[in-house]
C-alpha cells in the first residue's frame, strides 16, 4: 500500500547536477529551503529519448516565470551528470537539449527515485513524476503518470501559482481569479 506524501515533509535529497552553466555542481531541497524557495522536482525516465525533450526543453523555455514565483525547478532521471551534459551538448534540432536555465540531477543510485515512488525497480527508471515542495520542506502537490504522456508547463505554473495563494482555489481556476 503507498504511503501518503502530500501535506507531509518532503524527502530530503542532496543529488550531483548538470548546473545551467554547464557545470557538475550539487542540488539539494535544504539549499531551496535555505534560500527559501519553493521546488519544482520533476523526474523523467531517462536521457536521449523522444518525449523527455519536449517537456524539459518546455520548462527551460518558460523558466523565467517560475523563477519570478520563486520556485527553483530541478529535472532528474536515474541517467549519469556525463550522460545529461552529453545530451544538453546535443542542439536540439538533433534530439538534444541545448542550453537549459535549470540543473539536471543524476539520482544514479535510484535512491530520491524510490523516495518519491516513482522508480519502475525491474528497469532502473522513474515514471513522470512532479513534485511541488513548499519553503518549509512540505510536499505541496505530487502527479505521477505513465511514460508516453509529457507533462503540461501551463498546468504546473497553474498548480504552482494557486498553493502559492494560500486560499482555497476552485476547479479551473486560474491566475488572478477570485479564491473560496
Amino acid at each position: 500500500m503507498a504511503e501518503r506524501m502530500v501535506g507531509k515533509q518532503a524527502p530530503r535529497f542532496e543529488m550531483d547536477a548538470v548546473m545551467p552553466n554547464k557545470e557538475f555542481g550539487k542540488v539539494s531541497l535544504e539549499e531551496n529551503m535555505k534560500n527559501d524557495k519553493w521546488t519544482v522536482l520533476f523526474f523523467y525516465p531517462m536521457d536521449f529519448t523522444f518525449v523527455c525533450p519536449t517537456e524539459i526543453t518546455a520548462m527551460s523555455d518558460r523558466y523565467d516565470e517560475f523563477e519570478d514565483l520563486d520556485a527553483e525547478v530541478i529535472g532528474v532521471s536515474t541517467d549519469t551528470i556525463h550522460t545529461h551534459k552529453a545530451w544538453i551538448n546535443t542542439s536540439r534540432d538533433d534530439n538534444g537539449l541545448g542550453e537549459l536555465q535549470y540543473p539536471l540531477a543524476a539520482d544514479t543510485n535510484h535512491a530520491v527515485s524510490q523516495d518519491y515512488g516513482v522508480l519502475i525497480e525491474d528497469e532502473g527508471v522513474a515514471l513522470r513524476g512532479l513534485f511541488i515542495v513548499n519553503p518549509e520542506g512540505e510536499l505541496q502537490y505530487q502527479t505521477v503518470f505513465h511514460n508516453n504522456i509529457g507533462r503540461d508547463v501551463d498546468e504546473t505554473l497553474r498548480v504552482l501559482q494557486a498553493l502559492q495563494t494560500g486560499g482555497l482555489c476552485p476547479a479551473n481556476w486560474k491566475p488572478g481569479q477570485e479564491t473560496l
